[in-house]
This record gives C-alpha cells, sequence and structure tokens, in this order.
C-alpha cells in the first residue's frame, strides 16, 4: 500500500517521498523491510528509543511525534502516534468499519463480555452472522484468536474487522474498555451502536485510572464516537456520562425510567437449564427467557435487546437469540445425560466466587458443588479467601489444582485449607483437575448443581512452565463416553 495512502487519514498530503509500505509495525522487534514503524509511548516504554532499531531492520518510514535521527528511512512527525497508528491501521485494512462492516461498542464496569454475547445471538438468529472481540478473545463461529487486551492495541482492532468482513461479518460486537479509549486503540472507529453498562470501581491506581472522574470521562469517549448510544437509565453515572455525547440516546431500565423498560424478573430452573425470565414494555412487549442464570442478566439481556432492537432486530429473533445464548466460561452449561446441573465459570477469586455462589445459591439446589483450585505464583491470600468463600457458599467444595504454575499443587490446596478451615463448609481433595471432574460426575444427584470453577474459557493448564491442552469441555466428555 502506498504511503500516501495510510497518511491521507493523517490530513498530511506533502513533506514526505511516497513508496510502497509492506506493513505497519510499532514492536521494533517485528520491524520488517519496506514497513512503517509508529514510536508508541507507553508507561513502559517509549518507541522512539528504538526508531533506529527498526530502522536497521528495514523499515522504509518511522512517525514519530518527537524528533528522532536515523539514516536509513524517511521520519515524519505527527501530533499524536497512538491517533496515527489508529488511522493508519484502518487504511491498511480498507477501512472495514466503513461500509464492509458495523461495529457495535459495550463499555461499562461490568457486563460487557455478557451484553457483548447476547448481542451476537440476538443478531445471528436474525440471520446477520456477527464477531465478537473482548476479553475471551475474538471470535467467528466459535474458532477464537486470543488477544492480549480485552481491547487490543489499534493495529490488532482492525486487522480483526478486517478478518470478521472477509468472513462474512455484517456485525462486529466489541468490548471498548476504559483504557482502550483513554489510549485511543478505537480512534476514527465510526461505532453504529455504544452500549453503557453499568459503573462501579474499577481500575483505579497504578498505570490505570487515577481516580473514578478520569475513569467515567475515558468511558464517555465511546458516547462521541457512536451514531446510536444505548445506556442504562438506572446508573446513577449516566447522565454525567452522556454530558459531552454527541449521539442520539436511547435508555433502557428496570425501574421503569427507559424507552424499552423491563420488570418481574424471575428464576427459570429446569435440569441443566437456569436463567431468567422477565417482562419488557415500553417500545417492545414482550418476555423473554435467558439461558444464563443471575438477576443481573436481566440487565444485561435488556441491553443487548435495546441495542438490537435499534438494529431492526425482530421480536421473534430477539426470544429466540436471548433462550439459546451461551458465554464461554460464564456460568457455562455443559449437557450431561442427568438430572443435575453442570456449569462452567471463569471465576478465580474471592469476589468473583462470592458472586457466583451466591446466584447460584437463589435457585435452590438440592446440593451446591463447587471444584476449584488456584493459580500458583499469585497472593496466597486469594487463595485462603476463595476457600472461605467456597466454605461459606457451596454445600460441598471439591480442592483441586488450576494452574499451579512453578508451585507444587498440594502446596496451593494447603493454603485453600487455611480459609476452607474458617468455615463448616465440607470438602474434599481431588489433586488431579480430570479427576475431581469425573468424581462430581460420578456422584452427582438429581437436583444439584455442579460448578466447575477457575477455567471458565480457558483450553490450557499450566505446569512448571508448560501449557498442557486442557479443555474443561473436551475433558467432560471424554469421562461420560468413557462411563458409557
Amino acid at each position: 500500500m502506498l504511503l500516501s495512502t495510510l497518511l491521507r487519514p493523517l490530513g498530511i498530503k506533502e513533506g514526505f517521498t511516497d513508496t510502497d509500505i509492506t506493513d505497519i509495525a510499532y514492536d521494533s522487534r517485528k520491524a520488517v523491510p519496506g514497513c512503517a514503524f509508529v514510536c508508541l509511548k507507553g508507561s513502559a516504554s517509549d518507541g522512539h528509543k528504538f526508531a533506529g532499531k527498526a530502522a536497521e531492520s528495514g523499515a522504509a518510514v518511522i512517525i514519530a511525534q518527537e524528533p528522532v535521527e536515523v539514516k536509513t528511512a524517511q521520519v515524519i512527525l505527527v501530533p499524536d502516534t497512538k491517533k496515527a497508528l489508529a488511522l493508519m491501521s484502518s487504511a491498511f485494512f480498507g477501512e472495514p468499519a466503513k461500509g464492509a462492516i458495523r461495529v457495535i461498542g459495550i463499555t461499562g464496569t461490568k457486563g460487557k463480555t455478557t451484553t457483548a454475547y447476547m448481542a451476537r445471538a440476538l443478531l445471528e438468529a436474525a440471520g446477520h452472522k456477527t464477531g465478537v472481540m473482548g476479553t475471551i478473545g475474538a471470535d467467528i463461529d466459535g474458532n477464537i484468536e486470543p488477544l492480549d487486551n480485552t481491547t487490543p492495541i489499534s493495529h490488532e482492532v482492525f486487522r480483526q474487522l478486517r478478518r470478521m468482513a472477509d468472513a462474512g461479518c455484517e456485525y462486529a460486537v466489541m468490548e471498548v474498555s476504559s483504557i482502550a479509549l483513554r489510549e485511543h486503540r478505537v480512534y476514527g472507529l465510526p461505532f453504529e451502536v455504544g452500549v453503557f453498562t453499568n459503573f462501579s470501581e474499577d481500575h483505579i491506581g497504578g498505570v490505570e485510572h487515577k481516580d473514578m472522574e478520569e475513569y467515567l470521562q475515558c468511558k464517555a469517549l465511546l458516547f462521541s464516537m457512536c451514531k446510536t448510544g444505548v445506556v442504562n437509565a438506572d446508573d446513577p453515572a449516566t447522565e454525567k456520562l452522556l454530558e459531552s455525547s454527541t449521539c442520539e440516546v436511547y435508555r433502557f431500565s428496570m425501574e421503569g425510567r427507559g424507552d424499552m423498560n423491563g420488570d418481574n424478573c424471575r428464576h427459570l430452573n429446569q435440569p441443566g437449564l437456569l436463567g431468567v425470565e422477565f417482562d419488557i414494555s415500553g417500545d417492545l412487549e414482550l418476555s423473554p427467557k435467558v439461558g444464563i442464570p443471575g438477576r443481573f442478566n436481566a440487565y444485561n439481556a435488556l441491553a443487548a435487546v435495546s441495542c438490537c432492537h435499534k438494529l431492526g432486530v425482530p421480536k421473534e429473533a430477539l426470544l429466540e437469540g436471548l433462550r439459546g445464548v451461551k458465554v464461554k466460561g460464564r456460568v457455562e452449561p455443559v449437557a450431561v445425560p442427568g438430572n443435575y446441573t453442570l456449569l462452567l465459570d471463569y471465576a478465580h477469586n474471592a469476589v468473583s466466587m462470592e458472586s457466583l455462589l451466591s446466584t447460584l445459591r437463589e435457585y435452590e439446589p438440592k446440593r451446591l458443588i463447587c471444584l476449584f483450585g488456584a493459580g500458583g505464583n499469585r497472593p496466597k491470600v486469594r487463595r485462603y479467601e476463595m476457600g472461605e468463600a467456597s466454605g461459606r457458599l457451596a454445600d460441598l467444595s471439591v480442592i483441586t489444582a488450576d494452574n499451579s504454575r512453578f508451585e507444587d499443587v498440594l502446596d496451593i490446596i494447603e493454603d485453600i485449607k487455611i480459609g476452607m478451615n474458617k468455615t463448616d463448609g465440607k470438602y474434599i481433595e481431588i489433586p488431579d483437575r480430570r479427576e475431581a471432574i469425573r468424581w462430581c460426575i460420578e456422584h452427582a444427584q438429581d437436583g444439584d448443581i455442579i460448578v466447575l470453577a477457575g477455567k471458565g474459557s480457558e483450553d490450557y493448564q499450566e505446569i512448571k512452565g508448560v501449557r498442557y491442552p486442557f479443555d474443561e469441555r473436551v475433558v467432560i466428555r471424554e469421562i461420560l463416553d468413557s462411563l458409557k
């Protein structure tokens, strides 16, 4: 691609020698002959210091926001290299969001992943192939490419959008983090819809946000980048979030304040299926059943329904999509032959475990069984707290391995038991996670809810520096096949 084509979105039309650009790099170790190297300044490193190395590797042009001295490449100065990388990447990948694919961005403290997958389920029920980009990775038809961050660097964002468009996706649903908005990872991306789920304290301190005000200001940026903003009218932060918005605003509410309102939320409890059902009124009238447990998922579902209603998805598809929605590793049901419920979840600390088990207790299981371990080479206090949470809330805890890394799994289990022993909770120890899962399946009783916590969407176990394949869906299937 010609350099002039890459620079056109930056408004640069002269002062350079046009040449063919083979790639865009922002890591000097990945610079290749003929590439454009973009110098990014971060909290830990400054790409300007590596401009010379990139030029030695064959970079044809250096994009910088400070003067750099290189002999073999032309240097182009711009006000902000992060913004430049986003605009150049969009151009390099054929501007996929300007015609090829329509992009939905979801921001908020909680619920981004679940709402994203709900939106995809609704769109696909209406016949619109949809990709997802976020915490779980870049997902097309269940084929997932891992991402470094919930919202990756702009070059990767546009590469994935191009990949989705080339795969025939009409829509992409993205989780958009506050850090990504601050760091211009989605700069220049024209969002069809922006969704705001909720706002609470998170990501404060260190290299994240200095305070809650900055955190909210960063999230608010999305609503100057989208055509329509779908927002939670019940959240106290919403009106401040919208102060500088430029989009059409559409509100959803569980308290009667919105354009679309939900109420009368109740549990849906069948063997193999836990969820919620509730009533929607306002611009639509329907009573959807949602195949994911927890009353808070009624909010997520209402957000997804509001978003997709604005995109023209019909009622029948809304009902069908919510009924069959699954989020990999988020209270994900796995089909089993018995009259019990088996779930997979990513809960890997005390806060997430407390939320998960408290939610599942609301469904009044005969027994709530929690299988979990803890990560090695991580603070021990996390293990104590997880043991205490499971001891208080589960009827039986099955303590096993997770990613033990460079620690002995038996030592980790002993730490978990310190917290467990502060409670009256019953537990058993089975260090081998596969055997622990087998034990749960073999000893399941009618009416039980069994949750395998900690792995979620992960498909490996990390032991002594090696990642071994371990997808719990595959493991469960193999165990069930062996028991036939």
